[in-house]
């Protein structure tokens, strides 16, 4: 990894949400995301796993600011871009583009395919009416659909279709990095994989970076190089993709693995049952944050924020129970 170009990073990132009606006026904000840190290299995939809520979705978000961040530093190809002006990050948001959960929640359904597609390359003045047009054609080519789709309505594709729509919406502008945010979670298996299959396709092909959102670790598993573990807001482990399955280290990630089926019905694996509710982001816990439901929590973990280290190569860890 240290000879890899390093082409977005993401510095003590916090998305905090104001929240009013507190006692006596006081101001409490709900802690999305609570400074997270990491790094994509050019061509790699990283993936940001953990239950719903845990601030990944808005992590996404926050880097191509669809969420204004509080604080931290996004950093892109050298330059930190959270401080841009709005025309500036017209110019920014060619390199980066985002494919969403429900692709159909954001298609205009009174439009045709073609023209959606279109206005994205019309809003950045590129090309004319009919390199515009080729050039949509070529690109639903590429995902998979026939010229004559161009001319149908977003009611008139599949869940699946739709979501290579969103790819292919994505991908018309040429950019370096992808963020997925749950791409294939509100589909059928069998559909999952068929998505899964063309996006790893069209990284190798437009050679990009993808930053891959999801609940599944058994979905990540094969599309990842590196994983990032969230819980409340924080990054508790990152690593590869072979070393958190083969060794994990945080007992949330243990907890997230043991949750995955085993598809052999003969083979039994002890699930990890994590006690309690997750706590809310408006009060999270002090110390550390998944001390109320951790079986190994000391008391140490009530009153001591453990920090995200590098326990072993490539391999950190925010736990106390590996500090030396």
């Amino acid at each position: 990894m240290d000879n890899k170009e390093t082409i977005l990073q993401i510095k003590n990132l916090k998305t905090f949400f104001p929240v009013s009606g507190g006692v006596g006026g006081e101001k409490r904000y709900v802690k999305a995301v609570n400074n997270v840190s990491f790094e994509l290299t050019k061509g790699e995939t990283y993936s940001l796993v953990g239950e719903s809520g845990c601030g990944k979705s808005t992590t996404g978000r926050s880097i191509l600011r669809l969420i204004e961040p509080t604080d931290g530093e996004i950093i892109y190809q050298g330059q930190t871009i959270n401080k841009l002006k709005q025309k500036e990050m017209m110019q920014i948001r060619r390199g980066l583009q985002m494919v969403f959960q429900d692709p159909y929640s954001s298609l205009n359904p009174r439009k045709r395919i073609g023209r959606i597609l279109e206005e994205t390359l019309k809003i950045h003045h590129i090309g004319t009416k009919q390199e515009r047009t080729q050039k949509v054609m070529d690109i639903l080519n590429k995902v998979g659909f026939q010229n004559e789709h161009y001319f149908r309505f977003p009611h008139e594709f599949s869940g699946g279709q739709r979501q290579r729509i969103g790819l292919a919406r994505a991908l018309i502008m040429n950019p370096d990095i992808v963020i997925c945010d749950e791409p294939v979670s509100a589909l059928d298996v069998s559909i999952q994989s068929q998505v899964l299959n063309l996006l790893e396709d069209l990284q190798k092909e437009f050679n990009l970076t993808l930053l891959f959102i999801s609940h599944d670790l058994s979905v990540v598993r094969h599309i990842s190089n590196r994983i990032g573990v969230m819980y409340l807001g924080k990054l508790v482990e990152e690593t590869t993709t072979d070393e958190i399955f083969n060794n994990p280290m945080h007992p949330y990630t243990k907890a997230l693995l043991s949750a995955i089926p085993v598809p052999n019905p003969r083979i039994k694996r002890e699930k990890i049952k994590l006690q309690g509710e997750i706590p809310s982001p408006l009060d999270p816990p002090t110390g550390c944050v998944f001390q109320t439901r951790c079986p190994f929590a000391m008391e140490k973990c009530r009153t001591v924020e453990p920090e995200l280290f590098e326990h072993s190569p490539d391999h950190k860890t925010a736990c106390h129970l590996y500090y030396k």
